[in-house]
């Protein structure tokens, strides 16, 4: 550069050779120097369909192509950058085969949030972020990188519609961080339970034993099914679902359906509680122990043969085992050899244990005859029936004309039926026919 005198002459500054050097290196002099893996700045000039060009000062624009954008799947790049905006940007090659600067905006974004993902962790806390994604198993949420919150730990309950979350802003517990394999795992559950935690304990102190809540099934499982109390989650197990034996839970509760349930243990340190749906029905065996007693006829259907006897299904839920001795007057060396799965017959109750929920039933015996049960009176017509319950069949009607114009003559309930009949009873589907011949005889016999 030129002086100026006192008098405000300028004189240019003299030029010698190679003073300044070369026009390139002026230039080269201007622009910014990269490696790949360098974290870099640069303007968005230029947005296309499948690409992003950034001005970082570089002798040519860097490339973005549109997948190295964000890190949710197939997005359009004008909604992710603007022109004029300054994005940070990750030189992944400087010079690819057609010489040009690729970058990535979503790997400079995972460095950056990296870091601050591992302070998150390393301090207990918790991010926040939007849904982006349904996934097998569950969610991504965007924190900077992919999180995945698994189905399970998105509410205190399972969820099994996930996209209503979509959108959504969501805070969460990072439970896994594996930064070599790009993992991280979130759960929401662990943030809500730790919110919740002195609610629940209210909530715990409150329940007692004994207590019966209604409350909505959420979620049924093979061990189960979930009760939403209205402030936690109960388990029915399997084995307190019914009275009756139960296959499958999805058999007898549905997702959604509001039942009545009793509390059977509340578990304070381990936040469990126990319940139960059978609990609030009738018992079936104390419901049949009410209505039968041992000694009567009772009608009932074959379900499985044992080396040792049959059982036989004598009520809803009702099962009682017929003993190998108790099938027949003569010696039996199989079960199958007196009766069949399916088969319907009458037996006798010889026992009713209802602290052991055992019904000791006899075949044998029900031939014999005997008072016959309340409800089969009632399926088959009372005048079938002496006064104390006993089975006499149909009794025809001249005969019963001919009783009453004798006055004197026994009534029909004071008929004891013939080995004959109480033998059919014993094996027949139903109420067993005296024949004509048979009643008359038996009416002739009382007259005598």
């Amino acid at each position: 550069m030129g002086t100026f005198n006192d008098e405000g002459e300028y004189t240019p500054r003299q030029i010698t050779s190679n003073d300044v050097g070369s026009f390139a290196d002026l230039i080269d002099d201007t622009m910014v120097t990269v490696e790949d893996g360098q974290l870099v700045e640069g303007k968005v000039v230029r947005i296309d369909k499948d690409e992003v060009l950034l001005d970082i000062g570089f002798k040519s624009e860097g490339v973005v192509p549109s997948r190295e954008l964000s890190i949710r799947n197939d997005v359009d790049p004008s909604e992710v950058v603007s022109l004029g905006d300054i994005v940070e940007a990750l030189v992944l090659t400087k010079e690819d085969k057609e010489g040009r600067l690729i970058l990535s905006k979503k790997r400079a974004q995972y460095e950056r949030a990296w870091g601050k993902i591992e302070e998150i962790k390393e301090a207990e806390g918790v991010v926040t972020g939007p849904v982006i994604e349904v996934v097998k198993g569950g969610l991504i949420i965007d924190i900077g990188l992919r999180g995945f919150l698994p189905a399970s730990l998105v509410e205190l309950r399972r969820v099994r519609d996930l996209a209503p979350y979509v959108g959504r802003s969501l805070e969460a517990k990072i439970i896994e961080l594996d930064k070599n394999r790009n993992n991280v795992v979130l759960s929401r559950r662990a943030w809500l339970e730790e919110t919740q935690r002195e609610q629940r304990e209210d909530f715990l102190q409150n329940l007692k034993p004994g207590e019966v809540r209604r409350g909505v099934v959420s979620s049924v499982v093979n061990f189960g099914a979930f009760v939403d109390l209205g402030g936690m989650d109960g388990l029915v197990h399997v084995s307190e679902l019914s009275w009756k034996h139960v296959d499958h839970p999805g058999s007898v509760v549905a997702v959604g359906d509001e039942i009545e349930v009793q509390v059977l243990e509340v578990d304070n340190d381990r936040e469990r509680i126990s319940l139960s749906l059978k609990a609030t029905q009738q018992d079936p065996w104390q419901e049949f122990a009410g209505a039968h007693r041992v000694g009567e006829l009772v009608y009932g259907r074959v379900t499985k043969l044992v080396p040792f006897g049959a059982f036989v299904q004598v009520g809803e839920g009702i099962e009682g085992l017929v003993h190998i001795s108790e099938m027949s007057a003569h010696h039996v060396d199989l079960p199958e050899q007196v009766v069949t799965p399916g088969e319907e017959l009458w037996v006798k109750i010889i026992d009713l244990d209802l602290q052991r929920r055992r019904i000791s039933l006899s075949i044998k015996q029900a031939a014999e005859g005997g008072v016959v049960a309340a409800e089969y009176q009632d399926a088959f017509g009372e005048h079938q029936y002496d006064d104390e319950g006993n089975f006499i069949g149909e009794v025809p009607e001249d005969e019963t004309e001919a009783e009453g114009a004798e006055g004197e003559t026994a009534e029909a309930g004071d008929v004891q039926p013939s080995a004959e009949a109480e033998t059919e009873v014993a094996h027949t589907s139903e109420a067993p026919e005296v024949a004509d011949d048979e009643a008359a005889e038996a009416t002739e016999s009382d007259e005598a």
